[in-house]
């Protein structure tokens, strides 16, 4: 049986789309709060879209010593010196994601709301498991991943589980005890104060 997660340590997510102004407010982000992971998360972008990306964020996450991981891009992740790869596609390429990074490399898999894709992809390799959304949001096909999930994998299972999507302060303190990462993207770049203003709520509500 996993021990109860202490407080869930906070996972950030780019914007879905990449501005030359991105690298210096993550940095600012980085600076002002303890962050555990940085994912690069483009929608629809080609493979030199998110190289140029990765180029322009790597220094700054590692500058800080927090890891900086890919969505999707298994090749990518081991071509641009990465940290490795978060799988949207729940358990279907771990296996395959972790031949190709080898057992060092970080691999994630996002299981929607599905306990059962979840606990594939932690029985195949994965180092964590995302579920989502955890509140109100467009986010996968849109089912909220419920709470008795998280509470029920933070005690019987050892893989980290994070949650993300829709996390307000109110989700993020009703998540508080039940999981090892909150992974916040959009609820803070479209944050009406800005993220850091967003962050700092979320990390009080903790």
């Amino acid at each position: 049986m996993a021990d109860a997660p202490a407080e869930p340590q906070l996972y950030l997510v780019t914007p879905p789309a990449f501005d030359p102004g991105l690298p210096d407010r993550v940095a600012a982000l980085l600076d002002g709060f303890e962050v555990a992971c940085l994912r690069l998360a483009l929608a629809a972008a080609s493979e030199e879209a998110v190289a140029r990306a990765a180029d322009a964020l790597r220094p700054v996450a590692h500058a800080r010593d927090v890891p900086l991981v890919v969505a999707d891009h298994v090749r990518l992740a081991q071509r641009l010196g990465l940290d490795g790869v978060h799988l949207t596609d729940g358990s279907r390429q771990v296996r395959a994601a972790r031949g190709e990074l080898g057992k060092d490399a970080i691999v994630g898999a996002f299981a929607r709301a599905s306990r059962h894709d979840g606990l594939t992809a932690a029985e195949i390799g994965a180092d964590y498991v995302s579920f989502g959304p955890a509140g109100a949001t467009g986010l996968g096909d849109g089912t909220v991943a419920p709470l008795e999930l998280y509470a029920w994998w933070s005690e019987m299972i050892e893989v980290p589980v994070v949650a993300e999507g829709g996390i307000t302060p109110a989700v993020a303190a009703a998540l508080a005890g039940a999981v090892d990462f909150l992974a916040l993207g959009d609820e803070l770049w479209s944050a009406p104060h800005g993220p850091e203003a967003a962050l700092r709520a979320i990390r009080a509500s903790l």
